[in-house]
């Protein structure tokens, strides 16, 4: 386990670093302090000893330690539990990668628990440094480091939808140009941003609840004006991410169709040559039957009379079929 931060409010003032997580708890029961703690990785032994420290609730703490959970809030008691997915886009690859935290915010402590993160353990302290400079936000407790959080998740968002509209654009230029390949690269980028909408959409709703409970759970006007800001934000990544969605649809709806039509095209030129190439084989076939009472075997135009007539019956086919579009 790693602890990434560690860092304890006195009166929800003054922040001081703790050397230990002991000396937190322990400045948490003798004093009017809330704490704030950032664990990366911890197996279930170590989470288990945090969780006994701040009483969090066994089923909150074993969906945490087996990680690999939906994004949701839920609560317990006083204490609320929120999975996060932070993600980060690969323009190279065309791939998005997610993280994921689980936040714990109670009366007196906000407990991160990252099992994972796309920036490499830096997705946590970097959105608490939202909070710097800001006194209001620190006197609001733990429900502003979990704003500050929200907050910071739901803007690196943006660069990961720059990326996608981006590709999606260079998507719609290469469906008509019939570059090869593009069925595939467009399938496998309709498959990231339905992972990506599994982890956004959801904190529409989070934040939504967060908002209805706000006067059960005193969560202050400030509060409820930044969440607020965090939901707009929200709203506008999953209406862009349905936009995409409908538009990779629609690109593999078109790219069937040119699909189709490439096949009907090749259909109708084989089509096409197996007529022009038939009337001069049943010619040819009939001529060469060399049947005793032939007329044209003893006359002297016979021969090329035979050759005439199948380029004559060739040409007229081509004329009709290129007249039609065939080739």
């Amino acid at each position: 386990m790693t602890v990434e931060l560690n860092t304890v409010y006195v009166d929800r003032i003054a922040p001081m670093a703790s050397p230990s997580l002991d000396e937190s708890f322990r400045l948490m029961a003798d004093q009017d302090a809330s704490t704030c703690i950032v664990l990366y990785r911890p197996d279930a032994e170590e989470l288990g000893d945090v969780a006994v420290a701040l009483g969090l609730h066994e089923l909150a703490v074993e969906d945490s330690a087996e990680g690999h959970q939906r994004p949701k809030l839920e609560r317990y008691g006083s204490t609320l539990f929120a999975v996060l997915k932070p993600a980060l886009y690969n323009d190279r690859l065309e791939e998005v990668a997610f993280g994921e935290v689980h936040a714990f915010v109670g009366d007196d402590f906000f407990l991160a628990v990252v099992q994972a993160d796309p920036r490499g353990q830096q997705v946590v302290p970097r959105a608490l440094q939202r909070m710097s400079g800001k006194p209001g936000l620190v006197t609001a407790g733990p429900q502003a480091q979990l704003w500050a959080l929200m907050d910071s998740i739901v803007d690196d968002y943006m660069p990961v939808i720059d990326g996608l509209e981006e590709d999606i654009n260079q998507i719609e230029d290469q469906l008509f140009a019939g570059v090869p390949g593009v069925s595939k690269r467009i399938y496998e980028l309709f498959g990231e941003v339905v992972d990506f909408q599994r982890a956004a959409r959801p904190l529409v709703y989070m934040i939504e609840n967060l908002h209805r409970g706000a006067e059960k759970y005193h969560l202050p006007v400030e509060m409820q004006r930044r969440f607020r800001d965090v939901l707009d934000h929200a709203i506008r990544t999953a209406e862009r991410l349905d936009t995409f969605r409908q538009l990779l649809q629609n690109a593999l709806t078109v790219d069937a169709t040119l699909a189709a039509q490439k096949q009907n095209d090749d259909t109708k030129k084989i089509s096409g040559w197996a007529a022009i190439l038939f009337a001069p084989t049943l010619i040819a076939a009939i001529y060469g039957m060399n049947f005793t009472h032939m007329p044209e075997l003893t006359w002297t135009w016979g021969y090329p009379l035979a050759v005439l007539a199948m380029v004559v019956f060739a040409a007229a086919l081509f004329v009709v079929f290129k007249v039609k579009r065939w080739f």
